[in-house]
């Protein structure tokens, strides 16, 4: 028997769920461990990650938006979940910018949340985004374009620390002749930023990032940072550091960058020619 819309089994990995909801037709938010799947009558209109740079980070890191554009419309219309058709309406983003970019980060998102299905936590009937309805989603095509990308990684390097974890580069001999995006994302290597930083400081989504970053580390570039080990010690222990960000329950945009980062030409020529095909 189907349990109700509002519960979920223990352990049901999202990926079932989300078949569930969609023959149901459901509206809500479905929260997992690594992110949040928002539906409308059974599509999937955004998801969410803490690992992965949010739409706003993507249209103001390239260029695309002003920041001031970004702020108002959220200041606007984040209220009434409209801020992606207040955009539009006020004339600081093209109809079809802003459906490329939003496909693209809920995509990347996706991939965090549901390439390696873990369980379903829960699922708010009725919650909505702050961002509103750009373009809706099958849920079968979000899980097959998940597993496709989980499965393409895999074959370019089957470590799968390299998403999530910092990374460094491997010493040695300067890299020559490298691709310009591979010698790019190289670049940004530093020891301390993750794949997604480092997506968010290239202005690129993070699939075409994490292919790169693949191919480094298949290479022998770059190598996730391992984590420090406690030294036992009589000392008192030093207070314990704040806890990593995680997805809240009720979440908003993220908070303003302190300085923006170079723009990615190469994300606004394919914007300009999408909107031209238009």
């Amino acid at each position: 028997m189907t349990p109700p819309t509002g519960t979920l089994r223990t352990g049901e990995p999202a990926s079932a769920r989300l078949g569930t909801l969609a023959e149901e037709g459901a509206t809500g938010a479905l929260s997992t461990e690594t992110g949040i799947v928002y539906l409308a009558a059974g599509h999937v209109v955004h998801v969410e990650s803490a690992v992965t740079p949010d739409l706003g980070d993507l249209l103001t890191h390239s260029g695309a938006l002003a920041p001031d554009g970004w702020w108002d419309a959220i200041d606007q219309a984040g209220r009434r979940c409209r801020v992606g058709r207040q955009l539009v309406d006020s004339g600081h983003l093209a109809a079809g910018a802003l459906e490329l970019c939003h496909l693209g980060a809920l995509f990347d998102a996706a991939y965090f949340v549901l390439a390696h299905d873990g369980p379903a936590l829960r699922f708010r009937p009725g919650a909505a985004h702050w961002l509103g309805a750009v373009r809706s989603v099958p849920v079968d095509t979000v899980l097959r374009e998940s597993r496709r990308r989980r499965e393409l990684l895999h074959r370019i390097w089957p470590e799968p620390s390299v998403d999530r974890a910092p990374l460094a580069r491997v010493p040695g001999p300067a890299a020559a002749d490298l691709p310009v995006r591979r010698g790019r994302t190289l670049a940004q290597v530093d020891g301390v930023r993750t794949a997604a930083q480092i997506a968010t400081a290239l202005a690129c989504r993070t699939f075409h990032t994490l292919v790169e970053l693949r191919r480094l580390a298949a290479a022998g570039l770059v190598t996730p940072v391992a984590p420090l080990v406690p030294v036992p010690t009589s000392a008192p222990a030093p207070a314990p550091a704040s806890a990593p960000a995680t997805v809240s329950a009720e979440p908003g945009p993220s908070p303003r960058p302190a300085a923006p980062d170079e723009p990615d030409t190469a994300l606004l020529r394919r914007l300009l020619h999408a909107l031209e095909a238009l």
